[in-house]
């Protein structure tokens, strides 16, 4: 029994180990990160918008209200020198005949809200910039300039963050393993995808790479060396109507990195499949990438997917997504090779073969006997 336990906690482990040496995670994030990287973090902040695009929301929010509120108080500390070295606050007793640069500011608070209601064009009416000052002009003109400079970006920036394409890959689902059968006589690899809204993704593509470690002949190790593995459907691999969930396929043979795998040995081997979708969002006409990934515990041989779409009495077609990942065995090979051979082996049995040096020569009977 403890020994049971023990192979059992250990080929828990290992599947940990392998799961987190995952690049893609299931919901397309990427699992990377850069060591030693000479260029300063200095560059990020040259493309600034890319990098404030690419925030986690807390710390976008965190920005905007820190430059918003930031700016105010800045401003707000200027309008207060440029009172205080006028005379104009109420500790220099300012005479009756005293023409202040911005009327009613009594402090660094009035101040304050008097660079808010500046840079917001909220305009009360009750502090208002005279022409006594053309510092004070000079300022507000500054302010107002700057501020329509820091409301663009920002709001620019949290509207581009809500309508980025990335959002709407979240409505393009994976389904959660791949399944190897055999479809139109072939052994394939199959994969379910859906789209879960009605809008299109026009003009879309999909693709895939196999991720795995080898060695060159010259005994170089390569860590992430990238094959191409095409998809298929039925009416190609490019401009797919996407409206309803679809079934895409690799076909395993010779040329395939599958070929050489079998059911006994899937488990044992070291790769990922990462698979891609790109297309043009129809509302935005913005472009939109999604992907996902699968090792070899995800991907189920003998097995294909269960029935998805039906038609109602009414003419509907119906979608059940509760089917989506359900998969159902079928009999399949358990190996693309045998597959090859059996199908290479019944067309031999079909097949003739003629013998150049047979003759073919007609021999006359005679009879011996007389009557």
């Amino acid at each position: 029994m403890f020994s049971y336990l023990r192979e059992r906690f250990a080929s828990r482990l290992r599947e940990r180990s392998r799961r987190r040496a995952r690049l893609v995670s299931k919901d397309g994030r990427c699992n990377i990160e850069f060591g030693n990287v000479e260029q300063s973090r200095f560059v990020f902040l040259i493309d600034i918008w890319t990098t404030i695009l690419d925030l986690r929301w807390r710390y976008k929010m965190t920005i905007f209200i820190s430059a918003f509120l930031g700016s105010w108080f800045l401003f707000g500390l200027l309008w207060y020198v440029v009172a205080y070295i006028h005379k104009d606050l109420p500790e220099f007793n300012p005479s009756i005949n005293h023409t202040p640069c911005v009327e009613n500011i009594n402090g660094l608070t009035s101040a304050f809200l008097f660079s808010l209601e500046t840079q917001v064009t909220i305009g009360y009416g009750f502090r208002c910039v005279t022409e006594q000052c053309a510092t004070a002009i000079f300022l507000l003109i500054f302010q107002s300039i700057l501020g329509v400079i820091i409301n663009s970006f920002m709001c620019g920036a949290i509207l581009a963050k809500i309508s980025r394409s990335k959002n709407r890959a979240k409505t393009i689902t994976f389904s959660k393993n791949a399944v190897i059968s055999k479809r139109g006589g072939k052994l394939c690899l199959l994969i379910r995808v859906a789209n879960l809204r009605k809008s299109l993704l026009i003009g879309s593509h999909i693709y895939g790479k196999l991720l795995r470690t080898t060695i060159t002949p010259e005994g170089e190790t390569i860590i992430l060396d990238q094959v191409n593995i095409e998809f298929v459907v039925d009416a190609g691999n490019e401009n797919l109507f996407f409206i309803s969930p679809l079934t895409i396929y690799h076909i395993i043979d010779k040329n395939s990195p599958f070929f050489h795998m079998a059911a006994e040995t899937l488990l044992q081997q070291d790769f990922e499949l990462v698979v891609f979708l790109d297309g043009t969002v129809e509302a935005t006409s913005a472009t939109c990438q999604v992907r996902t990934s699968y090792i070899p515990e995800e991907v189920l041989w003998g097995y294909r997917f269960a029935p998805i779409v039906s038609k109602t009495k009414e003419g509907k077609y119906r979608v059940d997504f509760q089917n989506f990942s359900k998969t159902v065995a079928v009999e399949t090979p358990h190996c693309a090779f045998c597959l090859y051979n059996e199908k290479e082996a019944k067309a031999k049995e079909k097949k003739g073969y003629d013998n150049p040096g047979f003759v073919l020569s007609e021999v006359n009977e005679t009879s011996d006997t007389k009557m």
